[in-house]
């Protein structure tokens, strides 16, 4: 489908008309700002201007109701807007998700590495780590260049406005490799089929002059052999519509893409088999517009259904700073104590006066001074319990436990079970989360492999399958690990390698081989011992030491002391650390017979 060419065209498109305004009040409980959420719930009026009043706000129902959020009611004074705050528990719940995804970053592992290095661990024999392959250092390179700080901010921005669009790109004049872009869920027109996506638009505003505002399409879809084309286009149109299409050079923001496209606008590089875009939803299913034909497809924000709630939060919480302004000391005096400033200047009271001229007829009759002070009550806890209560909701709909997003830790230090425990909401929506973001990531990385050995003909890549495999947030410390491996040691529960990668779970394959072929080896005894070592003992005779310990076993028997039975046969040094098996002791009758022997 080529490029839009109709000049009335409704931009943003009137398919996304049920879900623009929605996307565009989170992202101003994501902004935070007075004016954002002002003009998201009361119109197009600065927090700090003259007010306005939407009809909306004077309707009953539904309609109405939403429109009178505390941050939309209507105000027919402009001071009164001075005491709106605003509570940023939307940012933290984004900076929260995103730092559960992505604050360890994921690895990338070619599959055929991997299975090759699985083969070698089978196979046993040399412990050296083998070199990585040049796909699997050019994936290294991605990494160092960013792109696991790409998707962690676009993860932050996904969790706001229910997923992110993650786009491979390349610019030769920039770098020379791929690399990875995000682009926002409000600046895109998506297409899905059984809910893949195939096919998206994209816009970003490159220029406003007056009424005018320049826009460049950015459009992703498939040929009809599955290989993934890219066209751009340039429109001058209104805030409205989308306008005429213009020639790319006509912009300096898209004048360097001319030399790059056909007469189509298509790219004429890097057109291999599948889209250069994943959409990553950020939470499933979706709730608001299941019956939508667009946004049935697309995420779930973690700000769906919590409005209203963070609306009172920032109302009770302005509540309190109100009680505060109000609850200043202030005194109320007489007229007479007000001294004139001259005429049509009005009158004042001076503060620091101490001794005022008693006036015939100035006091009351109870004789106190006409001077009243007043000073009201604060309601901190009301205010408190009543954000606490309010903020604690929004984090558990959002689907967090209070603790991810509080700094204090009771009871002191904990193991990453204990905080597991504590935080098992969070890890679940985790859970679900990364469901949605490893396969979308493992072929993005594929796609760059391929664009790399395509557009940018890099020798020895062998573009092919790749892992993503996402670590733990929170790790055991090295105590409770080894205690924990000792514990499966003594069970015969789990094998050399499994124990190595429990303790150091983040080594990589080869590490931990090189460290099993090292176990494995001093425990056959076949380590060199450095010339600071005691030299070892010399092999004992088996027949010997069987009739030592079996005398020693006649000894406990007969209830001599089992360390000092161990003395007298000759075991020096073996030491019984428990209570004695009572299998190993004889009847008290026979045992007497014995020590009488």
């Amino acid at each position: 489908m080529p490029l839009p060419t109709a000049r009335d065209l409704a931009w943003p498109p009137k398919q996304l008309a049920e879900i623009t305004p929605v996307l565009e009040t989170w992202s101003a409980w994501y902004e935070g700002t007075p004016d954002a959420l002002v003009r998201a719930y009361g119109g197009n009026t600065s927090a700090f201007t003259e007010p306005s009043t939407r009809p909306a706000q004077r309707r009953g129902g539904v309609v109405g109701a939403l429109a009178r959020f505390w941050w939309g009611r209507p105000i027919d004074d402009a001071s009164q807007r001075r005491d709106q705050l605003h509570v940023p528990v939307a940012a933290d719940l984004a900076r929260v998700s995103a730092d559960l995804l992505y604050a360890e970053p994921p690895t990338l592992t070619l599959a055929a590495d991997a299975a090759q290095e699985r083969q070698d661990a089978q196979a046993g024999g040399e412990t050296q780590t083998r070199e990585p392959s040049v796909t699997q250092q050019r994936l290294d390179e991605y990494v160092d260049d960013g792109f696991h700080t790409v998707l962690a901010t676009g993860a932050e921005i996904g969790a706001i406005l229910g997923g992110r669009y993650q786009r491979v790109t390349w610019d030769p004049a920039v770098i020379g490799k791929p690399f990875l872009t995000t682009v926002d869920a409000d600046a895109a027109l998506p297409e899905f089929r059984w809910g893949c996506l195939v096919a998206v638009t994209f816009w970003h505003v490159v220029d406003r002059q007056g009424g005018t505002v320049w826009r460049h399409l950015e459009r992703h879809e498939l040929d009809d052999d599955g290989r993934g084309l890219i066209f751009h286009g340039l429109y001058e149109g209104t805030g409205a519509t989308l306008g005429v299409q213009r020639e790319l050079t006509a912009h300096p923001a898209t004048e360097p893409l001319a030399a790059q496209v056909d007469d189509q606008g298509a790219l004429v590089t890097g057109r291999t088999p599948g889209l250069c875009v994943e959409y990553i939803p950020n939470q499933l299913p979706q709730r608001r517009w299941r019956k939508d034909p667009i946004g049935r497809n697309l995420g779930r924000s973690d700000l769906d259904g919590v409005e209203q709630l963070m609306d009172a939060l920032d109302e009770a919480y302005s509540s309190l700073w109100r009680d505060i302004r109000l609850a200043k000391g202030r005194i109320v005096v007489a007229s007479q104590l007000l001294e004139s400033s001259g005429p049509g200047q009005g009158a004042e009271f001076n503060l620091d006066r101490e001794v005022y001229e008693a006036v015939k007829g100035m006091a009351p009759e109870n004789g106190a001074l006409p001077i009243t002070p007043n000073q009201f009550e604060i309601r901190v806890d009301e205010h408190l319990r009543a954000c606490d209560d309010a903020t604690a909701r929004i984090i558990s709909t959002a689907g967090y436990s209070a603790q991810t997003l509080s700094d204090g830790v009771e009871g002191g230090q904990m193991t990453a079970t204990e905080v597991h425990a504590r935080e098992r909401r969070s890890y679940s929506t985790r859970d679900r989360k990364i469901r949605a973001e490893r396969p979308a990531i493992a072929r993005l990385a594929e796609k760059m492999l391929t664009i790399d050995a395509e557009v940018f003909g890099t020798r020895g890549l062998e573009p092919g399958v790749v892992h993503v495999e996402f670590g733990e947030t929170v790790q055991d410390g090295l105590i409770t690990l080894a205690s924990t491996a000792q514990l499966l040691s003594a069970a015969r529960a789990a094998s050399t390698q499994t124990k190595v990668e429990m303790v150091h779970p983040d080594w990589s394959p080869d590490q931990v081989k090189a460290e099993v072929g090292r176990i494995l080896a001093e425990d056959a005894g076949e380590v060199l011992a450095s010339p600071d070592d005691v030299p070892p003992a010399a092999q004992a005779d088996p027949t010997k030491v069987k009739a030592q310990f079996d005398a020693l076993g006649v000894g406990v028997r007969a209830g001599v002391d089992p360390d000092d039975a161990a003395d007298r046969v000759g075991l020096d040094g073996v030491r019984f650390t428990g209570a004695v098996p009572t299998s190993l002791r004889l009847p008290e009758s026979d045992a007497a017979s014995l020590e009488q022997a």
